[in-house]
This record gives C-alpha cells, sequence and structure tokens, in this order.
C-alpha cells in the first residue's frame, strides 16, 4: 500500500489518501473502511444526455425518454453504508450515497465504488468515529515493504495440487492445479500413470514459476502425503538444470530457482487440499524458519492458547479464557498475558462494538500485556473466529471467572 497523504486533526478525525499496490492491499481497505465513512475514488459511471442538461437518467433525476447515454469516469465521494470483499477475485466493492456534490450525479444517489488496484482512493473518518489505533496500526502495517509475501506454499497429492502466496494478513490461492491420474496396474496403465504424473508436474511447476518470484521469497514450502512433494522438488530442479544448459525462454527464472533451493522445505500434510496449509504453517520446521512473520507468531500463539486452556485448572488455576464477558473481566482486572483477537471484531458497523474492542487492545497494551490481531483470512484466524475471535492467556488465574454464566458466548 503506497501512503499518498494524511491529514487528521488531534482527535483523529481526517483523511488519508492510499495507494493499493498488491491484493492483499484491498483487504487492509475493507479493514479500514467503516459504515458512515466518506469514500472518494475514481469510478465509472452510465450518464444520460437530455436536451436540457446531463443529469444520470435526465434532468429531473428520473429515466429520460430521449437524448444518449454513455459511460464516463469521473470522481465520487460516498457515505459508507455497505462493503463487500472477494479474497478470491482481489475485489471490493463499496456502496452507498453521493456525499459530495457532482455535476453529472446527484447528491444522495446510491452507487458503488470498486476499488483496484493502482487507483488510489480517499477515506476520510468524522469526529464521532475517527482513526483509533487499530486503524492507524492497520496503515501502517499495509505500508510497511517488509510486510510483502514472503512464503510461497505448495499442498500437493497425486493430480491435485494448490499454489498458494502467504503473506503477513492473509493466504492467496493463486492456481489449483488438477490432472487426471490413472491407476497403474497393468504395464500400458502404468506408462499412462508415469505420463499423467509428468504432465502433472510440468503444470504445477508452470504455475508456480507464474505465480512466485524465488528472488524474493523467504521460503517455499512444498506440502504433501507420501513422496509427491520430494518427486516434484526433483523435478522441478531438474527441469530447471536443463532449461539453464539449453538457455531456453525461461532459463532466467530457472537460473534464480536453482540459486534459490535452499529456501525450498519438505513437509508433510495429510492431503493436497488448501486447508492442509494449516498443518502445514504450523509444523514446527516452518515455524522456526518464519519465526519472525506475523502469521507464524498467530500460529505459535494459538498453539500456545489451546495447550494453556487444554491444562485447565491443573497449574493451580485456569489460565486461559474465550469469549468477549470473561476476556473483558481478565482484562479489566489486568491480568492479560497475551490478548488474540480477530480483526473480524473490528469490522462491526457498530462504532460502540468497535471502540470496546479497540480500548481493550489499548489497555492490554498499557498494562504491559501483548494484543495480537489476527487476521480471518489466515487458517490461524479462522480458528480463532470458531472460539467467539476473542481469547486471552492469563498471567494468573482468576477464580471468578469461572462463576461467570457465558450465556452471551
Amino acid at each position: 500500500m503506497k501512503l499518498i497523504s494524511k491529514q487528521l486533526d488531534k482527535e483523529g478525525a481526517g483523511s488519508i489518501r492510499l495507494q493499493p499496490e498488491e491484493p492483499v492491499d484491498l483487504w487492509h481497505a475493507y479493514n479500514l473502511i467503516q459504515a458512515g465513512n466518506i469514500l472518494k475514488a475514481s469510478t465509472f459511471r452510465r450518464i444520460t444526455k437530455d436536451k436540457d442538461r446531463d443529469l444520470p437518467g435526465g434532468g429531473n433525476g428520473t429515466p429520460s425518454t430521449s437524448g444518449s447515454s454513455q459511460r464516463v469516469q469521473l470522481t465520487l465521494a460516498i457515505t459508507v453504508q455497505k462493503t463487500d470483499f472477494d479474497p478470491t477475485a482481489g475485489a471490493l466493492h463499496v456502496s452507498g450515497p453521493v456525499a459530495e456534490e457532482s455535476p453529472h450525479v446527484r447528491l444522495g444517489a446510491y452507487h458503488t465504488l470498486d476499488l483496484a488496484l493502482h487507483r488510489a482512493f480517499t477515506l476520510s473518518k468524522l469526529s464521532n468515529a475517527p482513526w483509533d489505533s487499530v486503524a492507524l496500526q492497520t496503515v501502517a502495517s499495509a505500508c510497511d515493504a517488509a510486510s510483502r509475501a514472503e512464503v510461497g506454499a505448495v499442498v500437493l497429492q497425486p493430480g491435485l495440487a494448490n499454489i498458494c502466496l502467504v503473506t503477513e494478513h492473509m493466504t492467496l490461492l493463486r492456481q489449483r492445479v488438477e490432472v487426471a491420474i490413472p491407476r497403474k496396474r497393468a504395464a500400458d496403465s502404468a506408462v499412462a500413470h508415469d505420463k499423467a504424473i509428468t504432465r502433472f508436474y510440468s503444470a504445477v511447476a508452470a504455475a508456480m514459476q507464474r505465480h512466485f518470484d524465488y528472488g524474493v521469497l523467504k521460503a517455499v514450502i512444498i506440502a504433501s502425503p507420501g513422496f509427491s512433494g520430494e518427486q516434484l522438488l526433483k523435478y522441478l530442479l531438474e527441469t530447471a538444470a536443463k532449461d539453464v544448459d539449453t538457455g531456453s525462454s525461461t532459463a532466467g527464472s530457472n537460473k534464480m530457482l536453482i540459486k534459490s533451493k535452499n529456501n525450498f522445505m519438505l513437509v508433510h500434510c495429510a492431503s493436497g487440499h488448501v486447508h492442509a496449509l494449516n498443518e502445514v504453517l504450523r509444523a514446527p520446521e516452518v515455524l522456526a524458519r518464519l519465526a519472525d512473520t506475523k502469521f507464524a507468531r498467530e500460529s505459535a500463539t494459538l498453539e500456545k492458547f489451546f495447550s494453556v486452556l487444554s491444562e485447565g485448572d491443573e497449574g493451580g488455576g485456569v489460565k486461559a479464557w474465550y469469549g468477549p464477558k470473561h476476556v473483558a473481566a481478565a482484562v479489566d482486572r489486568g491480568a492479560v498475558k497475551t490478548l488474540l483477537i480477530s480483526d473480524r471484531l473490528f469490522r462491526s458497523d457498530d462504532v460502540k462494538t468497535r471502540k470496546h474492542y479497540v480500548a481493550m487492545v489499548e489497555q492490554v497494551r498499557s498494562q504491559g500485556g501483548e494484543a495480537l490481531v489476527f487476521s480471518s483470512l489466515h487458517e490461524s484466524g479462522k480458528q480463532l473466529d470458531q472460539f467467539t475471535g476473542i481469547a486471552a492467556i492469563l498471567n494468573f488465574p482468576i477464580p471468578e471467572l469461572e462463576e461467570m454464566s457465558d450465556d452471551d458466548e
């Protein structure tokens, strides 16, 4: 994300102009944009021209029966009512009534802004719901070059592979490769089987070359049940060496692949489906390699929470809780060592609810605790959402929490 300008008053109200540079930046924008904000961006709208004046649908705001229409590009500001994010397509749609006068669109007319890569937008927050610490941290993180995609991952089994990029904030499925593999029974079917396997590895290698920048990625994880991962890596290195020797059109990228071969990691997983990536990212060897990344810290912290939760009161009292009511009580008592909270909770359209969770994060940090905001587009964040989206590891047990009702959880 590129920060173009920032104009905020001492209360946090004002505007920030940003430009998405990568698909993950649209996810950041989705987390920043709240109902009631003013969003200004370039857009396209079909304008009907009649004899009197140019207005959408005619001079009186109703569909015109005469004149011509054309699709024009203009800049509109809307009051946000609804946001819709599609991580697979990398599309963010924001809808609401037009908030500023325009020569082409009447005030209050409903419009949808489609935010896109390399097109700047301005987001303004008003004094009743200003830029808070969590939103500003999101902006800082989005504009930090170090948070770019650093891990490529391929999860595969014979005939199926999922090629993913793992960023600090989300897992992006870039391509799914499926090739029918016949069973190895007779001699003829064995030949067909081997040809299909080679065709499968070739397709996976091409997809990896298309989506992975081997010179940038910190690690490339190849995960599979059985020996598929080892066979794929062997195919990649042998094919790359041949291409470099023959000077083919892909020799440049294959030189980088060979140069980065020490960044490849082979990991065992249960299946080649994309959900197995959660298991892969929690593997000890992966966590050790990626210890300085946000999603690795999230995975390790969530594992720690589950471990403490399973211990129960064996260590003299319960030191792991989840749910808004219990965690809030622990925060008020200054007992929280680590707060785990999903970014989903900050997307509430209710200003009071968002302020409540922002205050909780700030209170934990002011007390010397750690507050981790989990991305709900990572598997660890999805798991946390299954536990209400908020949990805590405590410094010391609080017996009163066991007596609290959890009906509201």
